[in-house]
């Protein structure tokens, strides 16, 4: 099921609600598979008892079959309405444990302590909400809760108990006592055997309820895998291992139609080993241009060139692996040092294939000096979400471990996207000299908003409202006295 997740990729995560539906209904019908063997063994143990003791029934008196057969369909019947209900009451209440949930571990995790405690009016407020998402899951069950009741009378009493025990066993005295169609012996048979069956059938009435509440997860489930993936190959054709030109023609892009494009009528190409800023103020479709260009979304309008080939005739996970990426809104997993640099390799991979690789990329990223300070080495673990002797990495150590990930991946190209943005002034200056001698002959796009770092950029774009208004390096930008120019004074003070 979760290979599904892998193969959509950003699609999939992109609407965390579908998601979490999703992962309820996996875990939902994983619980259903646990209790396969019960679940046949009830339903086969069931159909056996009812062949074998109905001949009995039949032969001795069969209308005593009619009592049993009445309050199995019953049952049966009320236990699907009763099943239909729970899965509304639970889809409904979702939603607000998921949100009960995440007040709870705001409270617990490390990274939001400090918050807390500078801020302590948020925390009552995060109260109000986990107080609040518990009337909401009241009031579900509230609403649900005289239907369930009613059900599970019906369902537990009536139509099981009711007809089987009091029911029958005045049909038995009156048929023995009163019109002697039958001898005591064979009441006392006949009610110990209707136990008997009256127990396999209720498993058989219990069970098969409990197949159609998991068919409408797993329903859900075949939804999700029916998904059509958006982001796929024309062609699968194999990347070449030569690096090639990146050319955008006249791309325009919008996330949603009925809000516009955010990009229009880009046109620029990226040539190998050649070194690209994107600068401009927040909104002006940076962050959204290099998306298109990793290829997580496609352009609406124009195209995307590799080597002369539309990107979209690539094999898509194949392009991908030849970019390197460091976000500024970066994470850390909870997991080992050399788990967080390759990602996709457990840690005894990593030391018997991959250990050489991983300590260069930490060296490039400026992590080797704290990497040296910890017992375990890369074998470290990082956060104390499952280690208790785990280490919490302060904010600009972090960013290292993120950028080595960059350095360890042998790309084409590499994006930064504000990648030392919570560094040091000298630690930004080292880093960015020693990523730039790290990604030697390979293309680098790097966003950034400090602009001693676009100096070292062969050149420099300048977006605005979704467009490239100028474009040169950085000496030509101050010489034109436009937009660029004028950012540059501004943070001059910085750089003098």
């Amino acid at each position: 099921m979760y290979a599904k997740v892998k193969e959509l990729d950003l699609e999939c995560y992109d609407d965390p609600g579908y998601y979490n539906e999703f992962v309820l209904s996996v875990s939902e019908a994983e619980k259903s598979i646990t209790r396969t063997h019960q679940i046949l063994e009830s339903i086969f143990s069931g159909m056996t008892a009812l062949i074998t003791r109905g001949v009995f029934f039949l032969t001795t008196d069969w209308p005593s079959m009619f009592f049993i057969l009445v309050s199995f369909a019953l049952t049966f019947i009320f236990s699907q309405i009763l099943n239909k209900v729970n899965f509304s009451n639970r889809l409904e209440k979702n939603p607000h444990e998921r949100k009960r949930a995440y007040v709870h571990r705001v409270f617990y995790l490390n990274e939001y302590a400090k918050e807390l405690r500078l801020n302590p009016d948020i925390a009552g407020r995060l109260f109000e909400e986990f107080d609040e998402s518990n009337r909401k899951i009241r009031d579900v069950e509230g609403k649900y809760a005289r239907k369930r009741t009613v059900l599970g009378f019906v369902s537990n009493y009536l139509t099981n108990n009711f007809i089987s025990d009091v029911i029958y066993i005045s049909y038995l005295v009156f048929r023995a006592a009163v019109s002697r169609a039958i001898s005591y012996s064979s009441v006392v048979v006949l009610w110990n055997t209707s136990g008997g069956l009256k127990r396999n059938l209720h498993d058989i009435a219990g069970v098969v309820p409990q197949i159609a509440e998991n068919s409408l997860y797993i329903e859900k489930i075949r939804g999700f895998l029916d998904y059509k993936q958006k982001i796929t190959s024309k062609r699968n054709l194999p990347v070449p291992e030569k690096q090639g030109t990146l050319e955008l023609r006249n791309v325009s892009f919008g996330y949603n139609e009925n809000d516009g494009y955010i990009l229009n009528n880009i046109s620029l190409m990226i040539h190998p080993g050649e070194r690209v800023a994107l600068v401009g103020y927040n909104g002006a479709g940076k962050t959204t241009l290099i998306k298109l260009i990793m290829r997580l979304y496609d352009p609406n309008e124009g195209e995307i060139l590799y080597n002369g080939i539309d990107i979209r005739d690539y094999d898509v996970h194949e392009y991908r692996s030849r970019i390197g990426t460091i976000f500024q809104d970066f994470r850390i997993f909870a997991a080992t040092v050399g788990e967080n640099v390759v990602l996709d390799k457990d840690e005894e991979t990593i030391e018997k294939e991959s250990r050489p690789a991983v300590l260069k990329a930490l060296e490039y990223s400026g992590f080797k000096e704290r990497l040296d300070k910890l017992s375990n080495g890369l074998a470290t673990e990082l956060t104390t979400e499952f280690e208790q002797e785990g280490i919490d990495l302060s904010g600009g150590e972090s960013q290292k471990l993120a950028i080595a990930r960059a350095f360890f991946k042998d790309a084409h190209m590499v994006i930064l996207d504000e990648p030392s943005s919570a560094l040091d002034p000298i630690a930004e200056y080292q880093l960015n000299k020693t990523m730039l001698q790290a990604a030697e002959g390979k293309s680098v796009v790097f966003i950034s908003h400090r602009l001693s770092t676009t100096r070292h950029a062969d050149r420099i774009l300048m977006m605005e409202n979704g467009r490239v208004i100028e474009e040169g390096n950085h000496d030509e930008l101050i010489r034109l006295q436009g937009k660029y120019a004028a950012m540059w004074k501004a943070q001059a003070g910085r750089y003098i």
